[in-house]
């Protein structure tokens, strides 16, 4: 039976890294691959519009046997350079708390929020099902944050560092991993590389790289789900 697979995107060059995998067939209903039956979501920048996208479109459709995150993320990590795709593992809000004159208390830290209340624990959101025990022979699991503001000061760059220790970080992730545990979605996240967290300079992105290498990815990954 064909393996249900919900891919969620936040920009258009991130679903054609999609439609462009190498044997990927078109159908009426989404894409073909291996064994799996594709259908993309592209749900716009940020938790907000990805949570809003995701809702719409759960409530308008049969749950998919898998929902994989698939974009392009910066890396913290000098062991993670442009065009390596890794798997985020577990995620959080990173800036959703409270700023104090003594420094930055996330939302539990606060006392605002329980950090072991489903969907977390101790703070994060984890993914962990059958899908990932397969793709982590593949792709390097990762300790992802989310932000709503891209990361491009030193300042910023310490404070999330210190706080969190993260490996890569996006604008979305946090609120894929939410959405899906709250309607008990088994899922999965890729993410391509396509730069370091530093002080903002695009000129040293390399977002065509992470595109094509995701593309590779989703390619590699879905000929091994069944």
């Amino acid at each position: 039976m064909d393996l249900k697979v919900l891919i969620v995107t936040a920009t258009s060059d991130e679903a054609d890294s999609v439609r462009n995998i190498e044997g990927i067939v078109h159908l009426k209903e989404g894409f073909g691959i291996g064994g799996c039956i594709v259908q993309l979501l592209v749900a716009g920048v940020g938790s907000v519009s990805t949570a809003w996208a995701m809702k719409q479109w759960i409530s308008m459709h049969s749950p998919p046997d898998l929902a994989l995150n698939a974009g392009i993320a910066g890396s913290y990590s000098d062991n993670i350079v442009p065009g390596d795709v890794v798997m985020p593992v577990c995620d959080c809000f990173a800036d959703l708390g409270v700023e104090t004159p003594d420094g930055y208390l996330t939302l539990s830290e606060a006392g605002l929020s329980d950090p072991d209340r489903f969907p977390f624990s101790a703070g994060w959101i984890i993914s962990a099902n059958r899908f990932t025990d397969t793709a982590v022979n593949y792709f390097k699991p990762v300790r992802a944050i989310t932000v709503n503001t891209g990361t491009g000061t030193e300042a910023t760059i310490k404070r999330l560092s210190e706080k969190y220790n993260p490996d890569i970080e996006t604008m979305e992730g946090a609120s894929f991993f939410y959405i899906c545990a709250m309607e008990k979605i088994p899922f999965l996240s890729l993410r391509a590389i396509s730069n370091k967290v530093e002080p903002r300079n695009p000129k040293k992105w390399d977002i065509p790289l992470a595109l094509d290498k995701l593309s590779s990815g989703l390619k590699e990954l879905l000929l091994k789900l069944e």
